[in-house]
């Protein structure tokens, strides 16, 4: 069983850059969720140039606490290209892999109406792994499910009241 342990943080300064891999454009929709917070995403990797060339779909489920469990299912990059028409919220940003000690490191850089919201997230063997933070990581967002990726598909940033965008200083 796949179980995803993430802990995410708001980006503070551009410094991630210096560690940042390539840049890797992503689309994701969001087909089906639950209110108790099960969502089946749909996720395209596209090349520079715009085109699709990888594809998958997602199953997420909460298990409490920092742990979810996570299903991923390559698919064919033309039937993704269906689903993301018919994927009723849906998000684009930039992803860069980062090399960064402490865990798995990644940096999305959304776009379009989540623009300017720059998060990280760290992959961790455990939930209790010790985590050396690094400067250009400000506050923690794990838990606060307004910055889930599912939630800003659903309702981006620029629809957020602004007393919520306040409160993150995405003014």
């Amino acid at each position: 069983m796949a179980l995803e342990i993430e802990r995410r943080f708001l980006v503070v300064s551009d410094a991630w850059r210096q560690r940042a891999g390539l840049a890797q454009p992503l689309r994701q929709g969001y087909l089906a969720g639950s209110r108790d917070g099960v969502t089946v995403r749909l996720r395209l990797r596209d090349t520079a140039q715009g085109v699709a060339e990888r594809a998958w779909l997602t199953l997420k489920a909460p298990t409490g606490g920092l742990a979810r469990h996570e299903f991923d299912y390559g698919i064919p990059v033309d039937d993704a290209e269906v689903l993301w028409q018919l994927a009723p919220h849906r998000l684009t940003k930039t992803r860069f892999d980062l090399t960064c000690p402490g865990g798995d490191w990644v940096v999305d850089v959304f776009a379009a109406e989540n623009a300017p919201l720059v998060l990280a997230e760290v992959e961790l063997p455990a939930a209790d792994a010790a985590l050396e933070l690094p400067p250009w990581c400000g506050r923690e967002l794990t838990g606060d499910d307004r910055l889930s990726n599912a939630a800003l598909a659903h309702k981006p940033l620029a629809r957020w009241p602004r007393e919520w965008r306040q409160s993150f200083d995405l003014l």
